[in-house]
């Protein structure tokens, strides 16, 4: 059965832009029930016009307290019909009765390989620190950022040259492999959670060919066409 889902977006939408493609493509079962903004002025929301979905703005400046703006971004998400959420670049923490109300059913992807450096400079963070190993991670949301269990992750290379853009530029080819994966094995009914791990039910599909990817690991495995 197709999940209908919601997206939340704040910034240039690449990774919304790569589930479309993977939805339109039929490698996702989903259909995009909105695109939910804090920004008027974010090209995720052209994205998603430019495919005919819908698309509702909530500058977050418009609402008197956090409760207020989070009771609108409740309503939203709900009056689509959503039945899951995903976080694509929404630089907003949700409240407590978004995650209640949509448990086990938010996902987010992080620049970095979580529980290493949370937060919104991820990638920045890691480079700086001097790693020679980054990432992002693909997580479940919960009451603390960047905390939920994590779904998969992917590793890449860190170079003593590298700043948060170079670096950066390096994981988010991986977030958009990742990203849309794991949203097809959630619309597929196939993650669970168990305390802190997140199960993946086995499919018996083929394998994604990483060799053209350079140096890197993703886990759990990518599936062909991702």
């Amino acid at each position: 059965m197709t999940l209908p889902i919601a997206v939340l977006v704040s910034g240039s939408g690449s990774n919304l832009q790569a589930l479309i493609d993977h939805i339109e493509a039929g490698r996702i079962d989903a259909r995009i029930t909105a695109v939910v903004s804090n920004k008027a002025e974010a090209q995720a929301l052209a994205r998603a016009r430019n495919h005919g979905l819908a698309t509702v703005t909530l500058p977050h400046g418009d609402f008197p307290d956090r409760a207020a703006f989070d009771a609108a971004l409740l309503g939203a998400v709900r009056g689509s019909g959503a039945e899951a959420v995903v976080l694509a670049g929404f630089m907003r923490i949700l409240g407590a009765d978004f995650v209640t109300a949509y448990r086990q059913r938010i996902l987010n992807i992080h620049p970095a390989l979580l529980p290493s450096f949370p937060g919104i400079r991820g990638a920045a963070d890691a480079a700086a620190y001097g790693v020679t190993v980054a990432g992002a991670t693909v997580h479940f949301v919960d009451e603390k950022m960047d905390n939920g269990p994590i779904v998969i992750q992917a590793a890449v290379p860190a170079r003593p040259g590298d700043d948060g853009a170079s670096l950066g530029a390096r994981i988010l080819a991986f977030e958009h492999r990742i990203y849309p994966q794991a949203v097809a094995w959630l619309a597929a009914g196939r993650l669970s959670i168990d305390g802190r791990k997140t199960r993946l039910a086995p499919a018996g599909l083929p394998l994604a060919d990483l060799a053209e990817a350079g140096p890197c690991l993703v886990s759990p495995p990518l599936e062909s066409g991702f």
